[in-house]
């Protein structure tokens, strides 16, 4: 089974811009469809932005015009773009895998917008 290792998260001011990265290991991410989810202090956890095969993305409106959702050319690896940071925008951060009925989450990274 595929899992999931995400990376990049951190401390940043508003208006800032980070990069995640997720790290498949254990088969390759062609054919999964691809996303991010994020869980906020004391809200549920909710998806950001998904990539299908045929790059087919969709974001949340939240996010939109702010965050990519992209997939390097090995396959093994997908980022989300986040700029233009806001403190609505801290949240833990996780991957997500899914290929038919299976599915994988990463860990999560911790994202946290405050001057």
């Amino acid at each position: 089974q595929v899992r999931l290792v995400e990376s990049g998260g951190g401390l940043v001011q508003p208006g800032g811009s980070l990069r995640l990265s997720c790290a498949a290991s254990g088969g390759s991410l062609w054919m999964y469809t691809m996303a991010w989810y994020r869980q906020g202090p004391g809200k549920q956890r909710e998806l950001v932005a998904s990539l299908a095969p045929g790059n087919f993305r969709d974001y949340a409106d939240s996010v939109k015009g702010r965050f990519t959702i992209s997939k390097d050319n090995s396959g093994q690896r997908v980022y989300l773009q986040m700029n233009s940071l806001t403190p609505e925008d801290t949240a833990v951060y996780y991957c997500h895998g899914r290929l038919g009925g299976d599915e994988t989450w990463g860990q999560g990274t911790q994202v946290t917008v405050s001057s």
